[in-house]
């Protein structure tokens, strides 16, 4: 087994470098607590079926006025997207781990690959309470979270979804592995797929059991998620533990989200631009790979998923549609409909009390699949 790789010293946007970014953090975390908090003296109270809060629906108004009409416009040209990534890339600066999680950087030595091969490029996120030092070390070997952020397969990075995986490193006491994949115009797919899968031999190439790792992502990283479950097996690469997908975008074509849109009042997504995009993402390529297509792929034999999905958003049918083909190939599927809420909805878990029940569900499916506890009560927030 290869000797684990010892991080380098956390990125300095882990560092409190000012006061306000401090005071931000602590406001946040105030806040994230009074959520869960609420969550502990009823856990009833908020599950996948129950009405959606006040705040919930307050957001989601909001977005809906402010956000979706810019984005149902969004061309689907190379420029426009790169654009679009470059305003997300400089708003994340201001996105931390919050102070029960710490971000190191991936370093690999490219041992295994040689040092001509493109090394796996990423993040580590883990739970404070767990880590000693600067180091993953001795973590690795009991289990991974293998997180795959979204952003339609052309914006995004790990630093946007570190809400998500902070939560899941403390919850479930996990490191987190988010990978920086490479994304369209420049790179379209197979190459996030590449780039996933070598992520998933990483990690086995250090000792981490298969049976310990999760596969979790949201939008088109659930997609890609998904699609990195399907390679594993169709390459007979060993099974993972299970899979959790948040709002997956299943269908690249969006045929069954185009149609959803005629009734739905999605806060922010809009199918007909995720239409453009995805034919940016598929490239000269086209819709024809089949690991593209999750709804007609064999899954016999596949690992366990969970799939949340918001009850407003147009991708509702597509997750509705993946978990009936899981369920078909007698695969343990569990779908979670959370009635009223928005795409990817679990990146608000500090402020939404939908969003920490998703959170804390997620990690009680990984505690299940990997045969271990929880890290921390439910009420403990990153």
């Amino acid at each position: 087994m290869t000797p684990l790789p010892v991080p380098a010293a956390p990125e300095p946007a882990d560092a409190p470098v000012t006061a306000s970014g401090t005071l931000a953090d602590t406001l946040a975390d105030t806040l994230a607590d009074t959520v869960t908090g609420t969550l502990a003296a009823d856990p009833e109270r908020w599950t996948h079926d129950h009405r959606p809060s006040i705040r919930s629906r307050a957001i989601s108004r909001a977005l809906y006025l402010g956000l979706r009409p810019f984005i149902h416009r969004v061309p689907g040209h190379a420029l426009s997207l790169r654009a679009a990534r470059s305003t997300v890339d400089a708003a994340s600066v201001f996105l931390r781990a919050g102070q029960r999680a710490r971000v190191l950087p991936l370093i690999d030595p490219r041992v295994e690959t040689g040092a001509d091969a493109p090394p796996v490029i990423g993040e580590w996120v883990v739970s404070r309470a767990s880590v000693h030092a600067d180091s993953v070390r001795g973590l690795l070997p009991n289990g991974a979270i293998l997180y795959l952020h979204g952003g339609g397969y052309v914006v995004c990075s790990p630093r946007t979804h570190r809400s998500i995986t902070s939560r899941l490193a403390v919850e479930t006491g996990l490191p987190v592995l988010a990978p920086h994949y490479r994304m369209a115009p420049e790179h379209p797919f197979p190459a996030p797929l590449e780039d996933a899968v070598a992520a998933y031999r990483w990690l086995l190439d250090r000792g981490v059991p298969a049976s310990g790792i999760v596969l979790a992502g949201d939008s088109a990283g659930g997609h890609l998620a998904a699609s990195l479950t399907g390679e594993i097996m169709r390459t007979g690469l060993p099974t993972p533990a299970g899979t959790v997908l948040f709002s997956p975008w299943v269908d690249l074509t969006c045929e069954l989200s185009t149609q959803e849109q005629l009734v739905a009042r999605d806060p922010y997504i809009s199918a007909h631009a995720a239409r453009r995009v995805a034919r940016v993402v598929v490239g000269h390529g086209g819709f024809d790979d089949p690991r593209l297509a999750l709804l007609t792929s064999p899954w016999r034999d596949a690992p366990p998923f969970l799939v949340q999905v918001g009850g407003a958003e147009v991708l509702r049918p597509e997750a509705e549609a993946f978990a009936e083909a899981l369920t078909r190939a007698d695969v343990d599927c569990e779908l979670q409909v959370w009635t009223g809420q928005m795409h990817v909805f679990q990146l608000l878990n500090r402020v939404l009390p939908e969003a920490s029940a998703a959170m804390s569900e997620a990690a009680r499916f990984i505690a299940r699949v990997t045969a271990s506890d929880p890290a921390v009560p439910e009420s403990a927030v990153a």
